[in-house]
């Protein structure tokens, strides 16, 4: 029974994220956009636990639901009036922007369901993932290494609050 309740849970927090991951791209107020993100970023965190990886839910939880969701706001506010001056999409780039989007879903479900041809083994023969050998992965320099992409993105982040703060002087 508890595995039913867990597929249970899964599909009503994959149905929460679908919906406001939708929301967070075609909402025209931005700080609502925002919102619909942490609301996102909260129900990923809940997959992670599900999934028994409480460090990540609880990571995730931390760095983006608490802190990523706030320097956007911050930047937010900081910038221009948030809803003020928010303009209709027009009908050709809304329809370019859901073939784009039927297309992104069309090539992650190719990557997605041949994966296990291209890797020469079956998803049920996949070697057990831990916490410590994922962080190990993630911040190594070696050449499947993601730290410099990783501190990358950490100097692109103090860069837009040194921005906003620039543009929020200046008035």
């Amino acid at each position: 029974m508890e595995s039913v309740g867990n597929l249970i849970l899964y599909f009503v927090v994959a149905l929460v994220i679908v919906v406001c991951s939708v929301l967070t791209v075609t909402t025209r107020q931005i700080l609502r956009s925002a919102t619909y993100l942490l609301f996102v970023l909260f129900a990923t965190a809940i997959i992670y636990f599900q999934m028994d990886y409480a460090f990540l839910g609880a990571v995730q939880i931390a760095v983006y639901a608490g802190g990523i969701v706030v320097l956007f706001v911050f930047a937010i506010l900081l910038t221009h009036q948030p809803g003020k001056d928010a303009q209709r999409i027009e009908s050709s780039r809304r329809v370019l922007g859901a073939v784009a989007a039927l297309l992104g879903v069309a090539v992650c479900g190719y990557a997605l369901f041949t994966y296990a041809n291209f890797c020469g083994r079956q998803l049920a023969q996949m070697p057990e993932l831990d916490i410590a050998k994922i962080g190990t992965w993630l911040l190594s320099t070696d050449k499947f290494g993601y730290l410099l992409p990783f501190e990358a993105i950490s100097v692109l982040l103090l860069a837009c609050i040194i921005g906003g703060v620039v543009i929020a002087r200046r008035r």
